[in-house]
């Protein structure tokens, strides 16, 4: 039931994002924003069942991620709201919205096309300890990024604020998910060592993390 009631909550506010996006008025590109975030959402629990039954929950879903989350996603939609009324224009830079909505795509794309990848070694939560049929995955979009779930995720998100054209949301959203992805690639790159040693050192030489100026865990030699 509760599966249900999310997955039917996710599904309306897809519909109002389409028929937000056809309006013809200053809101279209909210639309779009409405579409991407209950498809992001939709698809996280959806590829999740899919690629990893085991670890499914109603958190897959991803929906109460963290109380930060929800503040900045708050904090997205007022300022949009806001800067809509005083200054319509502002919300009709079709070129930057349009840019924004590239950006999202491709962080999508890259991020499911991660967790497919990853089959069922992907977690959305770190793990500390390593499962009997976890190995280190280092083909596909993972010979290209060592994080291309966190990649995906940092340009979708950033891409969402673009797609608004809010410009004080989209600095606090570049500052705030850099910093977030900063330490949760350190954290993890913590224990993918300690799993699996110099198997994946070798792999950190040769592949980037993917995010712009994160280098992930430094080891000392």
């Amino acid at each position: 039931f509760q599966i249900a009631v999310r997955a039917c909550f996710l599904g309306f506010v897809f519909g109002c994002g389409v028929l937000l996006s056809f309006s013809q008025s200053s809101w279209d590109h909210f639309g779009w924003y409405m579409c991407s975030l209950s498809l992001f959402h939709y698809s996280e629990y959806l590829v999740t069942a899919v690629n990893n039954p085991k670890s499914l929950s109603l958190d897959s879903f991803l929906l109460n991620h963290s109380l930060e989350y929800t503040v900045a996603a708050l904090s997205s939609w007022i300022e949009f709201t806001l800067e809509n009324l005083l200054w319509p224009e502002l919300k009709q830079v079709t070129w930057l919205s349009t840019t924004g909505l590239l950006m999202v795509v491709f962080g999508e794309c890259l991020r499911k096309a991660a967790m497919f990848t990853a089959g069922s070694n992907f977690n959305h939560v770190v793990q500390n300890e390593k499962s009997e049929t976890h190995t280190l995955v280092t083909s596909g979009v993972y010979a290209w990024f060592r994080h291309p779930s966190y990649v995906g995720w940092f340009y979708w998100s950033i891409g969402t604020q673009v797609m608004l054209c809010n410009p004080i949301c989209g600095v606090g959203y570049a500052l705030t998910v850099w910093r977030f992805f900063r330490d949760r690639t350190e954290e993890e790159e913590i224990s993918l060592i300690h799993f699996f040693g110099e198997e994946y050192l070798e792999y950190k030489k040769r592949v980037p993390t993917g995010l712009p100026f994160i280098k992930g865990v430094k080891v000392e030699l």
